[in-house]
């Protein structure tokens, strides 16, 4: 009875985690082209790593605007076929229409999760996720996940951001949300942006579902941007479960927030905007 009450809880929250994302949809889509030139090194590394060839089958995780599989396209060319796939149809639909916009007629959009993926064993040489891997519910079954749909010897990288205290473009708001609304956020039990920054952590995890060769290596991932408003206005606008928190304070609130945010980021201040530093980790291996 207990294991079946954790399981339905987990099912619980792995649901309004897939409302979620469908709901920050928009602001993804408004902020492709940002998202992708900031994350630029690290979709590069992915591919470094993964090393999609002519003529082979890529799958993306957790897309969102399909920023990496855009990237992959050219490197698998006409014979190949890249798979762009999300929880959240409204993220596959932005990625489906960036995908046109550049013409790419070997790419195409499925809505799939990543800890369950629905697609045949040993479907995919090569399987990419750059910043969706660490919301997985269950990691580790998503791990297992990308191992069964890999053929034998495929390859695989994913991207996960490194430690918070690493990362304070992000870690800042994080932390002036939950001073202003006096509680955790994410809250307990559900997995947040730094879920898996912890390096060895982060490979045993890969390695626990039987992938091969797996190294884990660090990308510098700083943030440089014009303004305050810029950066606040972006990153609250990605950052998931902050984007509605920040929409449904009210006014004063809203301001008291804007205020706790603008102080701590004073410490990131260059004569020409901000400049918050940032790591990402990458993990890489094969079947």
């Amino acid at each position: 009875m207990e294991a079946r009450s954790i399981a339905g809880q987990s099912d619980d929250v792995r649901a309004g985690m897939h409302a979620m994302w469908a709901s920050v949809a928009e602001g993804w889509g408004e902020h492709a082209d940002f998202t992708d030139v900031r994350a630029a090194p690290i979709t590069d590394k992915l591919l470094q790593l993964s090393t999609p060839k002519p003529g082979e089958r890529v799958l993306e995780l957790a897309c969102g605007p399909g920023g990496v599989g855009l990237a992959a396209a050219d490197r698998v060319g006409a014979e190949g076929l890249v798979v762009m796939s999300d929880v959240a149809a409204e993220m596959t639909a932005i990625a489906a229409e960036r995908a046109a916009a550049l013409g790419l007629t070997n790419v195409t959009t499925r809505v799939r999760d990543l800890e369950q993926i629905d697609e045949p064993d040993e479907s995919f040489d090569v399987v990419v996720c750059r910043e969706g891997f660490q919301f997985a519910i269950d990691p580790a079954r998503a791990a297992r996940e990308i191992r069964r749909v890999l053929r034998s010897d495929g390859r695989f990288a994913i991207a996960v951001w490194g430690p918070r205290e690493e990362n304070p473009w992000l870690g800042v708001v994080l932390d002036a949300v939950s001073a202003q609304v006096g509680a955790p956020v994410p809250p307990p039990g559900i997995p947040g942006p730094f879920a898996l920054g912890d390096r060895d952590e982060l490979g045993r995890l890969l390695t626990g579902a039987e992938l091969r060769d797996v190294v884990v290596g660090d990308v510098p991932a700083p943030m440089r941007i014009g303004s305050f408003d810029q950066w606040w206005t972006r990153t609250t606008a990605l950052a998931g479960p902050i984007a509605k928190l920040v929409e449904s304070l009210p006014a004063d609130a809203a301001e008291a927030l804007r205020a706790r945010a603008r102080e701590a980021a004073s410490a990131y201040e260059t004569p020409d905007g901000f400049e918050f530093p940032g790591v990402s980790l990458i993990a890489a291996g094969r079947r």
